[in-house]
């Protein structure tokens, strides 16, 4: 669903004053939300696997053109619905929810002009490409389970045939994603489509099923296993690829940015609404950029002052790209180092958190099949209600392409304090409805972990130059996306232009920087949500700082930032209003101001 800005937000004062909730518009709404959850869930049936609802355990998504309308429809009718419900009587945090949820609403609707899911396949993503991942996050500890598992497979030469026809729909329709970075699908696919059977993931998957299932039912539930990826899926994977290879990717685009489909200014005008949370246009968010650019790029260059570098900045990025004491040699190594880094992250954390979350996360490699075309690293997120850890996911791909300098600022980043610190303590939160605790806001979520980044002096991290420029770095790599983004999409940018922006102005690979650039080709918008969370979570707590001198708290700060969830900026910013003229008044926020 998309999201706006426009969202009501009652102050935590009036909160903290009302009784507990129970009125009979509470428990109707209440209903509304668990009823929707319910469809979410029963239409996402991978994904309420991954969170530990198993209730459609042995299915996978219908991604038919048919199920696409009866979704949209179903949006149309809860929106209809929810409007119709009487406001009056509803308690503080009702009235919060519903404008939520009215919101996501609301922006799914509008979002139906732009036909989005035609173009449901990328080189990052796509149904295809993750569904070994997504089965595999199902448990796998008994009989039944396993039978589910198979029972999934048995149905995966429909969904890629059901993919296959929705992808023919967006060609007919000349809605195609463009055809440059759709390059990195085909090796992709093929690497699915063509690995053999006692690789494959589908069959390695259960490798190691747990001694309480008894092994003559292993084995049995093992061969079956291999027969079905052997008779079915493997097949179905290669009539995909020879579908793509044959009659999609010929007839995808030219053109890279998404202005150039029908109604493309209005589609790329909604895209950043949903992402960023705002009403900035993208005029204002390409100035935005090139002001943070000449900012960070100035900080860059004092420190490579003290790294006591004499040449030009641009010989400082080759040096930091090629000088083989910035690089490791092997996986296993790149792995224990951001181990490494992690757990000496967590021993700070008490330092800046009142509330940490109880889920607890790992360090993996990236799958080899998608490594190429992913970027550096990536978060999974995990769940309490599957017993599942979160997972920070490291590429090992190209490893002379992964300097040590920029590890910690990427540890902070996508482990703690981060994403998984984000999102756990989300999951964690309790009395609010489940569209609260288990999805979020991109300015929200991305802005978060970027502001992280900037705490890392306060975890002992970024004690020597190459490392503080490695923060600086991926400080300027989401600055120069404001510029990048709306360059492509607003202002008929090249992907060479883009490039070698990207490439003046950060040190990061030309290997990361083309993959980066592929992806807001094909994403649009997304990658503006990080800086411009970040910069409003900046502000909100240089505001508090200011307000509140001695009585500012960086550890209550941080808990009221995330104590409700992800949100919207203007929520977030009424929220750490409300709790700064609170602090003001009485030099303390009470503690149940902080939860839901």
């Amino acid at each position: 669903m998309l999201f706006r800005a426009n969202i009501l937000f009652v102050s935590l004062a009036v909160l903290i004053a009302l009784p507990a909730r129970g009125s009979d518009a509470d428990k109707a709404l209440d209903a509304f939300f668990a009823r929707e959850w319910d469809y979410q869930m029963e239409q996402s049936p991978l994904w309420a696997s991954s969170l530990g609802d198993l209730r459609w355990n042995a299915r996978i998504d219908d991604v038919s053109l048919a199920a696409i309308q009866r979704r949209q429809q179903h949006d149309r009718n809860a929106l209809a619905e929810l409007q119709a419900m009487p406001v009056a009587g509803l308690s503080t945090r009702s009235l919060e929810n519903r404008e939520i949820f009215l919101d996501r609403l609301q922006g799914a609707v509008e979002g139906q002009r732009f036909p989005y899911e035609l173009m449901p396949v990328n080189q990052q993503y796509s149904l295809p490409g993750g569904l070994a991942a997504d089965l595999a996050q199902a448990p796998l500890d008994s009989v039944h389970h396993v039978e589910d598992y198979i029972a999934r497979l048995e149905q995966v030469p429909q969904a890629l045939q059901q993919l296959e026809d929705v992808l023919a729909e967006g060609a007919r329709r000349g809605i195609t994603p463009p055809r440059a970075p759709l390059a990195k699908v085909e090796p992709q696919l093929a690497a699915l489509a063509t690995q053999a059977l006692e690789q494959s993931p589908f069959v390695t998957a259960l490798a190691n099923l747990p001694s309480s299932i008894p092994a003559g039912e292993r084995e049995r539930l093992q061969a079956r296993t291999r027969a079905v990826v052997r008779d079915k899926v493997l097949p179905a994977y290669r009539e995909l690829l020879s579908f793509w290879s044959r009659d999609y990717y010929p007839k995808t685009r030219e053109s890279i940015s998404i202005s150039a489909l029908p109604e493309g200014k209005a589609w790329y005008a909604h895209a950043v609404r949903h992402h960023t949370t705002t009403d900035m246009t993208p005029e204002a968010i390409h100035a935005l950029g090139l002001s943070e650019v000449k900012r960070i790029r100035a900080a860059m260059e004092q420190v490579k002052s003290e790294a006591g570098f004499e040449g030009s900045m641009e010989e400082f990025f080759h040096f930091l790209r090629t000088d083989p004491r910035f690089y490791h040699t092997d996986a296993p190594s790149l792995l224990r180092a951001y181990r490494d880094i992690c757990k000496r992250i967590d021993a700070g954390l008490p330092r800046l958190f009142g509330t940490l979350p109880r889920l607890p996360y790992g360090v993996s490699e990236i799958p080899a099949h998608v490594a190429p075309s992913a970027t550096t690293a990536y978060y999974q997120p995990g769940s309490p209600g599957a017993g599942r850890a979160g997972l920070f996911f490291a590429n090992t791909y190209r490893l002379e392409t992964r300097p040590t300098w920029e590890m910690e600022a990427l540890s902070a980043h996508e482990s703690v304090p981060g994403h998984h610190l984000q999102i756990a303590l989300g999951q964690e939160l309790e009395g609010l409805p489940k569209f609260r605790t288990e999805s979020g806001y991109t300015a929200f979520v991305e802005g978060w972990a970027l502001y992280s980044e900037s705490l890392g002096p306060d975890l002992g991290l970024y004690q020597d130059p190459y490392s503080r420029f490695g923060q600086l770095t991926y400080e300027m790599w989401r600055a120069v996306r404001l510029v990048v983004d709306t360059g492509i999409h607003a202002f008929g940018w090249s992907r060479q232009q883009a490039i070698d922006y990207f490439m003046q102005n950060a040190g990061k690979q030309e290997h990361d920087v083309t993959v980066e650039v592929d992806r807001y080709i094909t994403w649009p918008g997304q990658a503006l949500a990080y800086k411009i969370g970040q910069l409003k979570i900046r502000e909100l707590r240089t505001r508090a700082e200011t307000a509140l001198g001695e009585r500012f708290d960086v550890r209550a700060f941080h808990d009221v930032v995330l104590g409700s969830g992800a949100l919207p900026l203007a929520v977030l910013e009424r929220n750490v209003d409300t709790w700064i003229a609170a602090t003001g008044q009485s030099g303390n926020l009470p503690t149940e101001a902080r939860k839901p």
